[in-house]
């Protein structure tokens, strides 16, 4: 049987999501809690991978194992095993073809910034001192949303089939007092997100304008776009599937 399991985590301590030798990974400390509790090898697949110290709110995998007969007590028991800054938030069957990267539909992260020092937040959010447009930040943002070439964006040397993404929501928002950037796409690349936001702060910064914005997807070349925004204000929220895979599961 095939089950997706969802759950979230804190990246601080952690180089990423997949699994590596030689490196404390979220994908090895999960698969080693899970082939302990069901005395069998368990791989799993993740919907996608985050690099060392992102976090994720919401993130989804599936492995195959036979039937789990009580599914509250086994993510209970789950959790007991794992550290504290990972946590299950459920399990559950799903058809056996279900893939966790091959069918999502959409993706969504978050990016914190605060603008002052806040002891509370420094692991948490991106602290940029000096004043942002955040007008001309949306402004920019906008760009993405038609446009498919994302390569200027992707870390060099990626190999993939293809740059072309398809953004749906790009928009900064301030709440709660932190400055927070949500962007939902089918697919992104890696160092995708940080490098958007990279760029974006320059906007905001007033060292580029849209305009430059524009002739930086044109590109196509890294080296053109902002730097990367830190690990630690970058959180994957949210992962949508098919309703036929996931429903009512958050």
């Amino acid at each position: 049987m095939r089950y997706f399991i969802r759950f979230s985590y804190f990246g601080k301590h952690y180089h990423g999501w997949q699994k590596q030798p030689n490196a404390v990974t979220v994908q090895g400390v999960l698969e080693d809690a899970l082939s302990k509790l069901l005395a069998n090898e368990i791989i799993l697949m993740g919907a996608g991978r985050t690099d060392a110290g992102v976090h994720a709110k919401e993130l989804y995998a599936h492995f195959d194992f036979e039937e789990i007969p009580n599914k509250e007590n086994f993510v209970f028991r789950l959790n007991a095993f794992l550290p504290k800054d990972i946590a299950i938030l459920d399990v559950f069957q799903v058809p056996e073809d279900a893939h966790a990267r091959f069918n999502a539909v959409a993706r969504t992260y978050e990016y914190w910034i605060v603008q002052q020092k806040n002891p509370f937040l420094t692991n948490h959010a991106h602290l940029i001192k000096y004043p942002l447009d955040i007008n001309k930040m949306n402004e920019a943002a906008q760009v993405f949303l038609s446009h498919t070439d994302f390569e200027c964006f992707s870390k060099s040397n990626t190999a993939v089939n293809t740059f072309n993404c398809d953004v749906k929501y790009a928009e900064w928002k301030v709440t709660d007092g932190i400055l927070v950037f949500t962007i939902t796409a089918d697919r992104f690349l890696r160092n995708m997100v940080r490098a958007i936001v990279g760029t974006l702060l320059e906007v905001g910064l007033g060292k580029i304008d849209i305009s430059n914005v524009k002739a930086i997807l044109k590109s196509k070349d890294r080296s053109k776009a902002g730097a990367s925004a830190p690990a630690k204000g970058l959180y994957l929220t949210s992962v949508l599937y098919p309703d036929n895979i996931v429903k009512n599961h958050g």
